[in-house]
């Protein structure tokens, strides 16, 4: 099928250099936005006392922030495909870096949840514009490494928001915490603003008729053309599912693993970092697989397949406690593996000239999976249901498996003609 062309046939092939820089920018900015969205959970017992508030009224936060990104993200596609991705990603950390300001400045609960609704806008616009600067800018043969960077970047910025706001937290007040991780969205606005010539691209000169017979053509219906796609859906499927596994592993998989097998409250704490850290390490090893677009769905198979059975593992079997960070480590790096052949999923279901609005929308999935799973899982935790919580970490890891190889059925199902379907 015709999808986005990285570089374009006619023109000549980015150097590595160039290439490096627009990873590097892109990746720095996505960490922020990981970062961004777990400021204000480690500072909940905090928060609670000063606004007098319930840990219920708190998570609500949370969820306007994820409820405003998800429709941000949908729609910030368009923005991108229209003006280029390189002032949304500037608005974006702009927003990011107003959020943390207006957090720190908060009177009261209501200002912090209308600051909470500045960072979901801030947050909702990354994945459109990453994806389209990297599958117009960057070489095909460095694809799978570019997605590897910003799938590494993003866990990274997620273990950094704990690190940096607690101990600012316990050495002078969650106020200036907050307030310096808007700084730090600030300055990674500035450094991308010095180097932004790298993140340019002129749109319409992107913009080419899509080949005739291809899926583009096939889905051709102007701006919301995209949407007839199956293999968009089942994309968005994809990643809602795949949202549920980073939430229930984030917040209920450790305590629920500690009740099963007694583990020490220090172990249960190191489960999550342990798992992030083999998570990117997982992904340094992907980038090379997804060297190879044509296998991308049986490597998200096979890693997946393999993180559910040591879950399963963790579910069933007896062993010491020791052993279950160890666990946690060998799921997290065999997810890490399949997480750049994840995104080169989405990138061969993307017809021409529309990767903002494909990527807005299929990542939306990964809002809303968050805001659901909590729900689902935090029933089950609230029960006592510790195994079921485990086993159904499984059941949707087993979910991803079978959702990505219905993406490539709905993607070959579309095409018209054996050789289009070759070339899929």
């Amino acid at each position: 099928m015709s999808t986005l062309a990285s570089p374009q046939p006619s023109a000549p092939p980015p150097s590595l250099g160039s290439d490096a820089r627009l990873i590097g920018l892109v990746g720095i900015a996505h960490a922020v936005s990981h970062f961004s969205q777990l400021l204000l959970a480690p500072l909940f017992p905090w928060l609670k006392d000063d606004f007098g508030v319930s840990y219920t009224q708190l998570g609500a936060v949370l969820t306007v922030f994820f409820v405003v990104s998800c429709i941000v993200q949908a729609a910030s596609g368009f923005v991108v495909d229209r003006m280029g991705p390189r002032p949304v990603l500037f608005a974006g950390l702009g927003f990011l870096g107003l959020a943390g300001v207006g957090y720190a400045l908060s009177p009261n609960y209501w200002v912090l949840m209308a600051s909470a609704v500045i960072g979901g806008i801030g947050n909702g616009v990354f994945h459109p514009a990453d994806y389209t600067l990297f599958n117009r800018k960057v070489a095909s043969t460095r694809l799978g490494h570019a997605y590897s960077v910003h799938g590494i970047t993003g866990s990274l910025g997620w273990a950094l928001a704990p690190a940096f706001v607690v101990p600012l937290a316990m050495a002078f007040s969650w106020r200036i915490a907050l307030a310096a991780a808007g700084a730090v969205a600030f300055a990674v606005l500035a450094l991308v603003w010095v180097y932004r010539e790298a993140l340019a691209l002129d749109v319409k000169a992107a913009r080419k008729p899509a080949a005739p017979g291809s899926a583009a053509a096939a889905a051709a219906g102007g701006e919301f053309g995209f949407l007839r796609i199956p293999a968009v859906w089942m994309c968005f499927g994809f990643f809602f599912f795949y949202a549920m596994v980073i939430s229930v592993v984030q917040t209920f998989a450790p305590v629920a693993a500690g009740q099963l097998h007694a583990v020490p409250v220090a172990l249960v704490a190191i489960c999550l970092t342990v798992y992030m850290v083999a998570n990117s390490a997982g992904m340094v090893l992907g980038g090379f697989l997804a060297s190879d677009p044509a296998r991308c769905e049986r490597i998200v198979g096979i890693g997946f397949g393999i993180a559910a059975l040591i879950t399963l593992v963790l579910a069933w079997a007896d062993f010491p406690p020791v052993v279950v960070p160890v666990l946690f480590g060998l799921m997290g790096f065999a997810s890490g593996i399949a997480g750049p052949s994840r995104d080169l999923i989405v990138k061969r279901s993307t017809p021409a000239n529309a990767s903002g609005r494909v990527y807005g929308v299929v990542y939306a999935g990964l809002d809303i999976g968050q805001a659901v799973a909590p729900l689902v899982f935090g029933r089950l935790m609230d029960h006592g249901q510790h195994r079921a919580v485990i086993l159904g970490l499984a059941v949707v890891q087993a979910v991803l498996i079978a959702s990505a190889f219905n993406v490539r059925r709905a993607r070959r199902e579309l095409l018209p003609t054996p050789a289009a379907s070759a070339s899929a």
